[in-house]
């Protein structure tokens, strides 16, 4: 599908460009092009795991996995974030090292290698923008590869500031900015990740005003409690809770009437159970 198509294009071209900025770099002495190469090494390895995380979606449930292997691409999405965060710090070590003992590198080679990667990034970003609303690990890839091609626009400033004035400090500086610009791109997907691995509620779910919602246009619905709502992976929520119906004999009906509600915020798997209002008695037969 679309999505699959997206992740190996831009697995294929950001591994051919990392390689190409990592020899360029090395032999330039440019931190600038190194860290990016870095950082286009990790997301490399995420969209490696995000498409592995997408064939094991697809694997069906067993009676040791009953909903499959779904949560593993709540776990990439984690996994990548820590990755980029791995990455930042190094960028930020090296960048700093730099800055007390700066040392030549060339500006035109930095601003042209730079520049095919403003290219490669876009349109790789491009490719995942119809998608990146619907899925985690997607919106993930888009993030990191929009974040990529502003980093390799700041390394071309950087190439031509190099060039015309010889100031070979801007190189550790624009390594610092990229660390910053990383860090901020990926904050949000850590938070998330880590949200959706403890069975939080997803992001735009609120449970206060869903329940307002579904009392307001259910009309048969007398009350509904004990409500929980996670999710099973990156695309699926799954909700259950307790309702008490007006007519349970038309209970069937309703529920339906339930669940289509419940389809509009996304959710897509939905258990309920129906409660009579009444209160149990436990006590058991008098004799």
């Amino acid at each position: 599908d679309h999505v699959n198509k997206a992740f190996i294009w831009s697995i294929v071209l950001n591994s051919a460009f990392l390689l190409t900025e990592f020899v360029i770099g090395i032999s330039n002495n440019s931190l600038a092009l190194l860290s990016d190469a870095g950082h286009n090494l990790g997301d490399v390895f995420s969209l490696l795991l995000a498409l592995f995380a997408f064939k094991l979606m697809k694997v069906k449930p067993s009676s040791r996995y009953t909903y499959g292997y779904r949560k593993s691409t709540v776990l990439v999405s984690l996994i990548n974030a820590g990755i980029l965060l791995v990455t930042v710090g190094i960028i930020l070590i090296e960048s700093i090292r730099k800055i007390a003992h700066p040392s030549p590198t060339n500006g035109d080679t930095i601003a042209i290698v730079a520049g095919i990667g403003v290219l490669i990034n876009g349109f790789t970003a491009w490719l995942f923008v119809k998608d990146k609303n619907k899925d985690l690990n997607v919106k993930g890839a888009y993030l990191h590869l929009a974040a990529d091609a502003l980093v390799s626009l700041g390394v071309v400033v950087s190439g031509i500031v190099i060039r015309f004035t010889g100031w070979y400090i801007i190189d550790p500086i624009i390594g610092i900015l990229i660390a910053v610009v990383i860090f901020v791109s990926t904050w949000q997907l850590l938070s998330q990740s880590i949200r959706l691995s403890l069975d939080g509620v997803p992001p735009g779910i609120h449970l206060a005003e869903l329940k307002k919602e579904l009392l307001e246009e259910a009309p048969f619905l007398k009350d509904i409690h004990h409500i929980h709502v996670w999710a099973l992976s990156t695309t699926q929520v799954a909700f259950t809770a307790h309702v008490v119906v007006v007519n349970p004999e038309n209970w069937e009906c309703d529920k339906n009437k339930l669940k289509e509600l419940l389809k509009h915020h996304g959710i897509s798997h939905i258990t309920l159970e129906l409660e009579s209002g009444a209160i149990c008695n436990d006590e058991g037969p008098k004799l």
